[in-house]
């Protein structure tokens, strides 16, 4: 396969410090291409610069600061040179108010799109979409789920819809895919407990069980495979005009709790939710399953071993 970009190219990763798109900066740079990010301040970033600097040595690794997405030309000066990039940027704010979050989650996804269609340099873009713009899992329990996650659902859903009409009717010289993943655990890279999906198995090893009112069983992925496949969507060409499903395997608070248990058997945690059932979904996944066969030469990253790694190291937790 002739990848569609080389190794030793420039990729741009849009709000580079969030869970998932520092561990996509991180596989890129272990996959040996060069990474720019962009953040709203170069501050934030700056634990990555020590992270990757010590991992894959000087001048890999950047940061542009794109305080408001939102702008025209927002993204106009960070694409420059790049072969490709993974826009992962998006609000996160679980604002309740629609008008604050789906209408800047699109005009961020449609400038990444005037951007890079006025860089002749890039040859492959990638949004990162969202399982909610799929589906949202039921079981046989009811659920009330705050209208914030509603609102970032929809965003994503939105902004997914309006990616794949610009790119039909502008049809940008460039491949172009979709990563949707659903719930991610795994490490998180900035040794912090994090404000994403990546915190609930650090809260709920702590007692804390407020998430499993609103999030009901679903399917996992490891944060590192999502990563993954971010790679591949921008590396294969097969891969054009593709939504890559980044769904790993199903799980319930019940096994989550389980595997806390065989972690630490002395360990105090919290009872599941009664009568949580199942996600029967059936998910298109084989193609995502393939992918990282055959670029990284294993599958799925297990649940225990994903969730190991989230509590691993997390000042105050014991993990054997």
């Amino acid at each position: 396969m002739t990848a569609t970009i080389p190794k030793g190219s420039t990729v741009l990763v849009t709000g580079v410090t969030g869970f998932i798109a520092s561990h996509v900066a991180d596989q890129l740079l272990q996959a040996g291409y060069n990474v720019r990010g962009t953040t709203r301040s170069k501050d934030k970033a700056e634990w990555m610069f020590q992270l990757f600097g010590s991992k894959y040595g000087e001048n890999r690794f950047d940061v542009y600061e794109v305080p408001d997405m939102i702008a025209d030309t927002a993204f106009d000066e960070s694409v420059k040179g790049v072969a490709g990039i993974a826009h992962l940027a998006s609000i996160l704010s679980f604002s309740n108010n629609p008008d604050e979050v789906i209408p800047p989650t699109v005009k961020g996804t449609l400038n990444i799109l005037k951007s890079a269609s006025k860089e002749p340099s890039v040859k492959s873009v990638v949004y990162t979409s969202s399982s909610t713009a799929v589906l949202l899992p039921e079981a046989n329990k009811e659920m009330t789920v705050p209208n914030g996650y509603v609102v970032y659902g929809a965003s994503k859903t939105m902004a997914e819809k309006a990616f794949w009409e610009a790119i039909e009717q502008t049809k940008p010289p460039f491949q172009t895919s979709a990563v949707l993943p659903n719930t991610n655990f795994g490490p998180i890279l900035d040794g912090s407990e994090g404000t994403s999906t990546g915190s609930f198995p650090i809260k709920i090893w702590r007692g804390d069980t407020s998430m499993m009112s609103f999030i009901g069983p679903q399917y996992f992925v490891d944060v590192r495979d999502t990563a993954r496949l971010h790679v591949a969507a921008l590396i294969d060409p097969d891969c054009n005009g593709q939504r890559i499903f980044a769904f790993a395997e199903p799980f319930n608070w019940a096994d989550v709790i389980d595997i806390f248990k065989k972690i630490n058997p002395d360990g105090d945690f919290p009872a599941p939710p009664e009568n949580e059932g199942r996600d029967l979904s059936k998910i298109p996944n084989e193609d995502a399953v393939a992918l990282l066969q055959k670029h990284f030469g294993q599958g799925w990253v297990g649940l225990e071993e994903s969730l190991r790694e989230n509590v691993k190291g997390i000042d105050g937790l014991k993990v054997q």
